[in-house]
């Protein structure tokens, strides 16, 4: 075999942990994209290892009885929603079993009976924040340039995502489903009153131009923020924008900018401007004791999970298996914007949280004050600099640790910790499954795993949130 050829009549076995195709040929495993369990495919061979091929499909020769007809125009380009042609309930089992596989395999853990996974009561329009890319050239496919014939193609400024693996290749978005209205129509409008000004789009290649990108946040309360993202200050053209989406969607309650001259599109380290409205929005989530709603400010750098019906789900699931009791301390890792510590705060002696974005833990200690909510602490700091002995002997052992890193995990000082702090109960949420692993492996010297829950966060992807529940031996 060689790379470029045409392997034909593979059957596709199952999917893998990157949301990659599982088949075999002649015994050996080979990776494919662009198709669906179930299906019989050829196959063009795009890499060769001693231990697998990876391989890109060309045709479909049988397709699967678990596909799904497509809903998004941009299916096969786009890489945010790549299982929406499998049938949803296709998806839980094959998250479910990554769960299971990367606990056992990675972690090679003793599970106790697997709880099925907890589906997203939408599988459509459930993101509450998008990032859309400004881009002086569209991406062109390969068709549109055999049409060309080699002639230059004007070049098309698009508002739109990145293409998968691609930092300087955006397509413009037609319609997206991820978030709901009035999404599509902001960015709909933004372009068109740029375009309609001769504004600027960044040049991702050159770095020149003026508009960078444009995020969108909605809240459950219907408000809704903009964040709009320039090279530098021009405030003509930005107000020109602005002030299109002030009067054509009064949904907007905060409109931001950042002037950002660096060479990549991150903003945390930047300050951000209010034009008018509110700095923040406001989320409502459930308590989940169901005594009223909990209102959480979500500001324009603050983390918030992008599924907020889901969220919910999240967080309660992570409250029943804590069994917090009245008279506990409990301490709660990675907080960011305290969510977690204010949800189960009611159901605490004490909450303690720790957070190494500054400005998140500022956002935490509002949603405390607007809550009504006295019985918690926010701390910030590289958490495995911060949480170390002095830490416990000034505010405590914790009874309960409550831990929801970012994918990458915990780092492994932090993991000592836990283990030298011996709390009783440790609940572990996380959005990487293999990284989780790794760190229940550690854990494991003094804990026992007595549940694990998986929860869909983001139908149509092959990413899962996982919570596991740990108790002392």
């Amino acid at each position: 075999m060689k790379k470029g050829e045409i392997l034909e009549n593979i059957e596709v076995e199952t999917m893998a942990s990157e949301g990659k195709c599982v088949g075999r040929i002649n015994g050996q495993v080979i990776f494919l994209e662009g198709c669906a369990p179930g299906d019989i495919v050829d196959a063009q061979l795009t890499k060769i290892k001693s231990s697998f091929l990876e391989a890109t499909v060309t045709r479909i020769v049988k397709p699967s009885p678990n596909r799904f007809e497509p809903f998004c125009v941009h299916f096969g380009l786009c890489g945010g929603c790549s299982w929406q042609h499998i049938q949803y309930q296709e998806q839980l089992q094959y998250k479910q079993k990554q769960v299971t596989d990367n606990l056992e395999r990675i972690g090679g853990l003793t599970l106790p009976p697997v709880t099925p996974i907890f589906p997203s009561a939408k599988t459509r329009f459930y993101r509450n924040k998008l990032d859309y890319t400004f881009s002086a050239q569209r991406w062109f496919t390969k068709e549109e340039l055999a049409a060309a014939n080699g002639n230059p193609i004007p070049p098309e400024p698009v508002l739109g995502y990145h293409i998968p693996r691609k930092y300087d290749r955006v397509f413009d978005v037609k319609e997206c489903h991820l978030q709901p209205d009035p999404s599509n129509a902001i960015r709909l409008a933004a372009k068109d009153e740029a375009l309609k000004h001769n504004i600027p789009f960044f040049d991702l290649r050159k770095q020149i131009g003026f508009l960078r990108t444009l995020t969108i946040r909605t809240a459950n309360t219907g408000e809704v923020m903009v964040i709009l993202q320039v090279t530098y200050d021009k405030m003509e053209w930005i107000e020109k924008i602005l002030t299109r989406l002030e009067r054509d969607f009064p949904q907007i309650t905060s409109f931001q900018y950042v002037i950002n001259g660096k060479k990549n599109d991150t903003f945390a380290d930047l300050n951000i401007e209010c034009w008018k409205g509110n700095p923040y929005i406001t989320e409502k989530m459930p308590r989940p004791d169901g005594s009223g709603d909990l209102q959480f400010r979500v500001g324009p750098k603050s983390f918030y999970q992008t599924n907020s019906d889901q969220a919910y789900e999240l967080y309660r699931l992570a409250w029943e298996l804590a069994q917090l009791q009245p008279h506990e301390l409990v301490y709660d890792l990675y907080t960011g914007t305290g969510t977690i510590a204010n949800f189960v705060a009611g159901h605490a002696k004490k909450v303690v949280g720790l957070e190494y974005v500054q400005e998140a833990i500022a956002d935490a200690k509002i949603n405390s004050q607007i809550n009504n909510i006295g019985n918690t602490d926010f701390y910030a700091g590289d958490i495995k600099n911060l949480l170390n002995d002095s830490f416990l002997q000034q505010h405590g052992r914790p009874d309960v640790i409550i831990t929801d890193p970012p994918r990458a995990g915990m780092h492994e000082d932090v993991t000592r910790m836990i283990l030298k702090a011996e709390p009783k109960r440790i609940v572990y949420v996380s959005c990487g499954p293999a990284t989780q692993a790794r760190d229940l492996k550690i854990l494991s010297e003094k804990y026992r795993i007595t549940a694990v829950q998986p929860v869909d966060m983001f139908p149509h992807t092959m990413h899962v949130e996982n919570i596991a529940a740990l108790v002392k031996v």
